[in-house]
């Protein structure tokens, strides 16, 4: 489902280039899990950006479900769109729709949307009540929540989770990797996370460590 081999990636400062990934290379099946671990600044938000199509790695090649990720913005936005499931850290929910709208967005996009689905998302994240509230209305906690239940309301063959849990206590936290995995089983979806929990990279198939940009 998601391929990397020798990929780099590095950025321009003040003193000259920084090197972010250094010949970064992993394999994720469809139906695995995978939890990213590393220090803060190791790279690991720069690797999961790269596998969704927001940037462009400086060399090597990245696939997603047998395909080449495409140079262009359009072809990478194309794969967000339909196969790639995005939880960042920044909730980026859309001011001028209530959490009803904004959980069925990207299926919508997708052209999956399914009110069924949708419905036991909710349930499970415990969004019910807050339906018809708008995002400023929400708190952080909440906000997440909306975040990764529009994500998986598109049932993605590939999520890519960048602490999806940081901003819920570790009930809530909880109840959501227990979703995230559900979806997983049940659709054959991947999953690659960033985590800093020992505790809940624990609960994936594998786990690799970044460390001066690189694997291990």
């Amino acid at each position: 489902m998601l391929s990397l081999t020798a990929v780099c990636k590095g950025y321009a400062s003040s003193e000259g280039r920084v090197a972010v990934l250094d010949g970064v290379s992993l394999s994720l099946a469809a139906g695995e899990t995978l939890a990213l671990t590393g220090e803060s600044g190791s790279g690991k938000s720069t690797l999961l950006h790269l596998c969704a199509g927001l940037d462009a790695p400086d060399a090597g090649r990245i696939a997603v479900a047998g395909r080449p990720m495409g140079r262009s913005d359009a072809e990478r936005a194309a794969l967000r769109r339909g196969t790639v499931g995005l939880v960042f850290q920044q909730f980026n929910l859309i001011p001028s729709l209530d959490v009803a709208a904004n959980l069925a967005f990207q299926a919508r996009l997708a052209e999956r949307h399914d009110p069924r689905w949708q419905a036991e998302l909710t349930a499970a994240l415990d969004l019910g009540p807050l339906l018809s509230r708008y995002p400023e209305e929400l708190s952080g906690g909440q906000q997440q929540r909306v975040a990764i239940g529009r994500t998986l309301a598109a049932r993605p063959a590939l999520v890519l989770a960048d602490e999806p849990t940081g901003n819920l206590d570790e009930t809530s936290g909880d109840k959501v990797m227990a979703l995230m995995l559900r979806l997983v089983a049940e659709t054959g979806a991947a999953l690659l996370m960033v985590t800093h929990s020992p505790r809940l990279a624990a609960q994936l198939d594998r786990r690799v460590h970044l460390r001066g940009g690189r694997l291990s």
